[in-house]
């Protein structure tokens, strides 16, 4: 399987110019900063992924904001300064958001809606040219997490049409897809779009999701005082599961799926790197991570495992979180572990 050059080992900057708490200049000034952008290339990743919303960038007419581009470019310029390289990952969009607290909201609505996507491709218009100067640093993903298993094919199509839309503008800067149930691994294998040496296949990996995201506030059937360690069987992680929730959607009920560990991560993978090979396109994990909730040894047990499959197939990944948004590895929770965090990493 090809690799991902430049992208093997990179963090996610999120909560900073996208699911931040309130609109805020002064947010956007200090939450990131060169000196963040110094201290996640001295630890040795590659890149960052860059999560941003919409209404960073335009206006809800539609009219761009520099100020917004002006946090891009400035990120760009740090992470030339220190040899990173840098995804940029459109987090929302006007008319469509993967938040689960955003309860009010049509998730199935853009996928059918010309002006919506007209909006949506104006908008990467303007991100690839500002950033087409950069090929061999700056890649593209046109949407996190697509939630609906149901808009697959009007997903694919959308796709295509970004894929023509990127390439009329940067030849040869990387584009990266996910597919749909928010990017779920399993969910590579349905992905239909014109490839090319410059396109990659993503997905997100939070397996087994009852226990990365044990207390979750967000995930509306987990009880806040919800705990689970990690490896637990199979057997376990499935009936907590069922006990949680009725959606059985998740890789731990694949008939394929065996016992927790590395093998885990095999089996689980084995369909996107058969569709990666068959595409002859590299495969990449967009987001993966722990709940700072979990407890911190069982957190270094699962990231080696995952790091584990990660190096044997060459899939490139960035971790969920730098700072905050309940992940972050330089908050509090991970001070007592932080040697061995940075040794899995």
């Amino acid at each position: 399987m090809k690799i991902f050059k430049g992208f093997q080992k990179g963090v996610n900057l999120g909560g900073w110019i996208s699911q931040f708490a309130k609109y805020e200049e002064e947010h956007f000034r200090t939450f990131i900063t060169e000196k963040d952008i110094q201290y996640i290339a001295s630890l040795g990743f590659d890149h960052v992924r860059v999560p941003v919303d919409y209404n960073v960038l335009e206006d809800e007419e539609g009219h761009i904001k520099p100020s917004g581009f002006g946090y891009l470019e400035s990120c760009r310029s740090w992470c030339e300064k220190y040899g990173l390289n840098m995804l940029i990952d459109l987090h929302e969009c006007y008319g469509y958001s993967f938040d689960p607290l955003k309860k009010d909201m049509d998730r199935r609505k853009f996928f059918y809606d010309e002006a919506l996507q007209a909006r949506f491709f104006a908008l990467w218009t303007e991100i690839a040219n500002r950033f087409k100067a950069y090929p061999n640093q700056v890649a593209f993903e046109p949407l996190n997490e697509v939630v609906l298993t149901e808009v697959v094919d009007a997903w694919n199509e959308v796709a295509t049409k970004f894929v023509k839309l990127i390439r009329s503008i940067c030849p040869t800067s990387y584009i990266i897809i996910g597919g749909v149930n928010y990017n779920a691994v399993l969910s590579v294998p349905k992905l239909r779009f014109p490839v090319d040496e410059y396109t990659v296949y993503n997905f997100h990996c939070y397996e087994p999701h009852i226990f990365t995201h044990q207390a979750a506030y967000w995930v509306f059937y987990m009880p806040s005082d919800f705990r689970i360690g990690y490896p637990k069987t199979i057997a376990e992680y499935r009936e907590a599961s069922r006990k949680l929730t009725d959606d059985e959607t998740t890789a731990i009920f694949a008939e394929s799926t065996g016992e927790i560990g590395v093998d885990f991560f095999d089996k689980i993978f084995a369909p996107a790197i058969e569709a990666a090979k068959k595409a002859d396109v590299p495969l990449y994990c967009g987001e993966y991570g722990v709940i700072d909730l979990a407890d911190n040894e069982d957190k270094i047990r699962w990231l080696n495992d995952i790091h584990a499959a990660f190096r044997k197939y060459g899939i490139g990944h960035a971790l969920w979180n730098y700072k905050e948004k309940d992940f972050g590895f330089v908050d509090e929770r991970f001070v007592s572990i932080k040697d061995k965090f940075i040794q899995s990493l």
